[in-house]
């Protein structure tokens, strides 16, 4: 599927067959990771028929151009090199020598979702500390800047970047703090890709055939394209251009009042674009493929969060994963975000986060819980420290295999009524316990009425066995199920239990998600 698929982008934008220039692809620059211990595809453009020469570590891989001028090498896995080293393409009549200068071999994670993974680290807590302590030149960062498209690209945009003091500002904070523990941990490079865009919705990250093609997304596609339909472009785009036109003297009349700036008006146009069905994928997903990866995190989901939209996200986010699985190859290791408290968030907050814990019966997944480090009147909580570390835990545990305090918090493991009280088994709970010591808070309980009350908690073990003085009949409970939640569940490397519930019951401002 992959081969099949790498086929077509590359042909969509192809060198002409006459005149071409030899060229790599997009992610092969400067300063570049290579993934050690995998097979190394090398790709890019040249003649067509001309022979083209990748040399690289002692290794020298010939292919020649097929007729739309694509050409791939795979070069045998490479074992871990913190020492510059330079890749060489040739060709016989393309033109070249190109070089690659600054190469290392080691770990290559790929980062991407909406703001919460573009927001940088100069924006995220300790700024100056972090900057400071920033001189790490084994660790380095590919930042992709091409826009979205309306069909799948072969060459993007973007370049490498070393980590100092001077550049790491600009990282995406979740993915530096998740790379650098890893760094520390394991003493080799460390690529990250980050390949992100704030408020955009999952969809816009999924290829658009498949969602097409998969039934349970039947109805919200179907939502997608009327609104699609009932977009009026024109309209839009004359609003945009007036409210432009008045924005500067907006602005000096903010600056004389004292008052801050107004923001430049959205261009509600491209947003719509840029948010449409596969649209991301298209424009900054498949120019990566097939670069060598040893795994993903994600960290999106609020621009799913509200009414209908959150019901699909069960759907949505194992496709994503399984689809890029598919189109590079390889069953990597892929872990996400769970949204944090957040006091607006709406009932589809809690249904992404539920969404989020489902999705983890997925093969070689994991999942940060972040539901005591959010803020909560800002969706873009400062605390990305935290955030890289709990992905960092996954990665070491499960993807390398070294030892960790906790991979993860308590995740729910299954439930049993006895008599009047539930009891809720839990995984990742050694050392179960109240984060302050006293009772726990945030688990509710429900019979047959489907009246929630509130329960007293107590822990056995693993397991936390639930039930309520007026509930004598319990069916079914709730932990931390709110957008910013009192709970205080955690095991004993203090990381939190996820949110959860029992029950399938519809939930409020999103009808109709029974499972």
């Amino acid at each position: 599927m992959m081969t099949r698929f790498l086929t077509i982008v590359l042909a969509m934008t192809a060198t002409p067959l006459a005149g071409a220039t030899l060229e790599l692809g997009t992610p092969f620059r400067d300063h570049m990771v290579l993934q050690r211990d995998k097979p190394v595809p090398v790709w890019g453009w040249a003649d067509a028929g001309d022979d083209v020469t990748v040399e690289f570590a002692g290794q020298r891989k010939t292919t020649q151009a097929n007729p739309d001028g694509t050409w791939m090498v795979r070069l045998d896995p490479l074992a871990t090199d913190a020492t510059p080293a330079t890749l060489t393409v040739k060709s016989a009549r393309s033109g070249g020598p190109l070089t690659v200068a600054d190469v290392l071999v080691g770990e290559v994670w790929l980062g991407s979702g909406q703001s919460n993974m573009k927001m940088m680290v100069k924006s995220s807590a300790s700024f100056a500390q972090e900057r400071a302590a920033a001189n790490l030149p084994f660790v380095r960062m590919f930042i992709e800047t091409s826009n979205a498209a309306a069909e799948p690209q072969s060459r993007g945009a973007g370049g490498w970047h070393v980590c100092s003091p001077a550049t790491v500002g600009d990282f995406s904070a979740t993915l530096f703090f998740f790379g650098r523990e890893l760094h520390r941990a394991l003493g080799v490079p460390v690529g990250l890709v980050n390949s992100s865009w704030g408020g955009t919705p999952i969809q816009s990250w999924t290829d658009e055939s498949v969602q097409r093609n998969t039934a349970a997304l039947a109805p919200y596609v179907a939502g997608l394209d009327r609104d699609a339909a009932a977009f009026d472009r024109e309209a839009a785009r004359a609003k945009y251009e007036k409210a432009l036109a008045a924005w500067p003297e907006k602005g000096r009349k903010a600056r004389e009042a004292g008052k801050p700036a107004p923001r430049r008006p959205t261009d509600t146009v491209e947003q719509h674009d840029r948010n449409s069905i596969g649209r991301l994928f298209n424009g900054k997903i498949a120019p990566l493929i097939p670069y060598a990866i040893r795994g993903a995190v994600w960290y999106q989901g609020e621009g799913n969060a509200r009414g209908a939209s959150a019901m699909f996200y069960r759907h949505q986010l194992p496709l994503l994963v399984t689809d890029w699985r598919g189109r590079w190859g390889d069953e990597f290791p892929f872990a996400w975000v769970q949204l944090p408290n957040y006091a607006p968030g709406s009932d589809g907050w809690m249904l992404v986060r539920e969404a989020m814990l489902e999705s983890l019966r997925l093969p070689k997944t994991g999942m940060a819980i972040t539901v005591d480090i959010g803020e909560p009147t800002d969706i873009h909580p400062k605390n990305k420290q935290d955030v890289g570390r709990r992905l960092a835990a996954w990665a070491l545990a499960d993807v390398y295999g070294k030892p960790v305090s906790a991979r993860s918090g308590p995740l729910p493991a299954g439930n049993e009524v006895r008599g009047t009280e539930i009891v809720c088994r839990f995984t990742e709970a050694e050392g179960l316990r109240d984060r302050d010591g006293g009772e726990i808070d945030g688990f509710v309980i429900a019979g047959p009425d489907r009246q929630w009350k509130p329960a007293t908690a107590r822990i056995d073990g693993m397991s936390v066995v639930v039930s309520a003085s007026d509930v004598s009949q319990p069916m079914a409970v709730r932990y931390g199920w709110a957008a910013n939640p009192k709970c205080d569940l955690v095991n004993a490397a203090a990381l939190p239990a996820s949110p959860f519930r029992t029950d399938t019951w519809p939930i409020g401002d999103a009808p109709g998600t029974a499972r």
